[in-house]
């Protein structure tokens, strides 16, 4: 479905990033693939083994830092063509257990780190009159609310900068947002218990929520076979949330 097409992922490395990082691949993808933790991002290469893989270390949340990665996509990768905006983390705090420091953290990488990433992609591919796709990562929290306020205001603001890049960047470049509930990875020991018991009892399907199934959305986005979707958010929830 991706055979041929260049596609950044950030935060590539483990849960969710690193399975939509793996079924690109297979499908035929070239995938550079963003993270700050170096140590996995060899680990990734070393587990795909594909030359289709590139990789750069970098912190999503600084402008500079991603103003020079996207100096080299220009000048290595200037036919890139789809981005995934994954990279995030998650405190699992109350709101009165924040510092000013915590939160700094958490929105220059949950949502600043996406609006650099955007407005890099979307300059260079509007600047070539181009095609692309970008994926944006929301979360079933940013539609009800979480137990982390903080977390919570960043995916919903994911929503709101997915459907403000799907006005401003057509008709050149398809904008949409996946929202997941809980899912198996290792953001989900950060959850409090009475929360994941919470979405459980709401889910209408029993199966778990694994990070393989979010990549297949993400795979079906960014292919032309969506290519009537823009500015929409997907949700994934096993019918926990019914909007």
């Amino acid at each position: 479905m991706l055979k041929g097409m260049k596609i950044i992922v950030t935060g590539a490395a483990s849960g969710i990033g690193k399975a939509i990082v793996i079924r690109c691949l297979q499908e035929g993808a070239e995938v550079i693939a963003c993270d700050l933790n170096s140590p996995l991002l060899e680990e990734l290469k070393t587990a795909t083994a594909s030359d289709k893989l590139s990789s750069c270390r970098l912190d999503v949340g600084s402008y500079t830092e991603v103003e020079h990665f996207f100096t080299y996509i220009q000048q290595e990768h200037a036919d890139v063509a789809g981005l995934v905006n994954n990279a995030g983390i998650y405190l699992g705090r109350g709101l009165l257990e924040y510092t000013s420091e915590d939160i700094d953290r958490v929105l220059d990488i949950n949502i600043k780190g996406y609006v650099y990433f955007s407005q890099g992609f979307g300059r260079l591919l509007l600047d070539q009159k181009r095609q692309g796709v970008i994926v944006n990562m929301s979360s079933v929290s940013g539609q009800e609310g979480s137990s982390d306020a903080v977390y919570g205001l960043t995916k919903a603001a994911v929503l709101g900068l997915t459907k403000s890049c799907a006005m401003n960047f057509a008709p050149y470049i398809r904008v949409n947002a996946v929202a997941p509930t809980m899912t198996n990875t290792p953001m989900m020991g950060h959850i409090p218990e009475w929360r994941q018991q919470e979405y459980l009892e709401h889910q209408l399907t029993p199966e778990p929520l694994l990070a393989e199934d979010i990549a297949e959305t993400a795979v079906f986005l960014l292919s032309s076979r969506a290519r009537a979707y823009t500015g929409a958010t997907f949700d994934i929830n096993n019918g926990c949330y019914l909007r």
